[in-house]
């Protein structure tokens, strides 16, 4: 909702002014379609031929995403932190061979099945099993299993800053594409030279939209949106964060209560269950 009003806003302010300084809008919309098409063009153009195929789907899929509300909110990050409080409950009362079917069928466990917004997430549930799964085997001690953490967690940082990193480029690369559809437009009224100062003016003027247009789309448009994409993702890598130092607490000895205590403190603040909502949910769940 926010993006739509800003661009709404910053539209409004931008083309509102110039026309109450009693610009002519017509010569603008005049020349919309010819240099939209030039300057959109060459961008999808050199978009493509910049990226791998899985980067353009993840750029089309972060574009969407835009314009959706958060799904990182505090009712999810208290559902993580209870299943991970429930699972290495389980584990501490029953022994860590307990939670091995739980484990190795996830879709069919009772404790996952008890929080379904983050057994419907593939991504996190996988990454809560592979390191339980470690852990149950018992071949591998902390250290290695952060280290682990981490490699995997930096893969998903680069793949999930991909598609940011494209639209970056495609922002930096508009207002060239704009110069080019202007020059091009000074070519095309320098070969009309012999025409009257008014179709020469207004030659002149379609040329400059390209320009205006291209700065417009980099700075109004497309640096905001990989700006809020990157945020995003940002909100994507603190929830395996928060899985990998509740797991990790586990693992050197802290009980339950306390190590989701360590997930929760690593969470952002305005998504941050305070201690007595995480202790009351928890509590709920039983």
């Amino acid at each position: 909702m926010f993006v739509i009003v800003g661009f709404l806003i910053s539209m409004a302010c931008i083309f509102g002014v110039y026309i109450f300084h009693g610009g002519n809008i017509g010569v603008i919309l005049k020349a919309l379609p010819f240099e939209m098409t030039t300057i959109f063009g060459a961008a999808i153009g050199a978009f493509l031929i910049n990226n791998q195929m899985k980067v353009v789907k993840a750029t089309l899929a972060g574009f969407g995403q835009c314009f959706k509300g958060s799904r990182f909110t505090k009712a999810r990050y208290m559902e993580l932190l209870a299943l991970q409080f429930d699972i290495l409950q389980k584990a501490r009362k029953e022994g860590l061979m307990a939670i091995e079917q739980d484990v190795e069928n996830p879709e069919q466990s009772a404790l996952f099945k008890k929080y379904p917004v983050i057994s419907a997430d593939h991504h996190v549930v996988e990454f809560i099993t592979d390191y339980l799964r470690m852990m149950v085997s018992g071949n591998l001690n902390a250290h290695e299993i952060e280290s682990l953490m981490d490699a995997e967690i930096e893969t998903h940082h680069q793949e999930a800053h991909a598609p940011v990193a494209a639209i970056g480029r495609l922002a930096g690369a508009l207002p060239a594409f704009g110069i080019v559809a202007a020059v091009l437009g000074v070519v095309n009224t320098m070969g009309s030279v012999g025409q009257p100062p008014a179709v020469l003016g207004g030659m002149i003027g379609s040329a400059l939209v390209g320009t205006f247009l291209g700065i417009l789309l980099a700075y109004g448009v497309f640096e905001p949106l990989g700006g809020l994409l990157e945020q995003k993702t940002e909100e994507a890598s603190k929830e395996f964060l928060c899985i990998k130092t509740t797991l990790l607490a586990s693992m050197q000895g802290y009980a339950p209560s306390t190590a989701i205590e360590f997930g929760r403190k690593v969470l952002f603040s305005d998504v941050r269950p305070s201690f007595s909502e995480l202790e009351g949910h928890v509590k709920g769940k039983k």
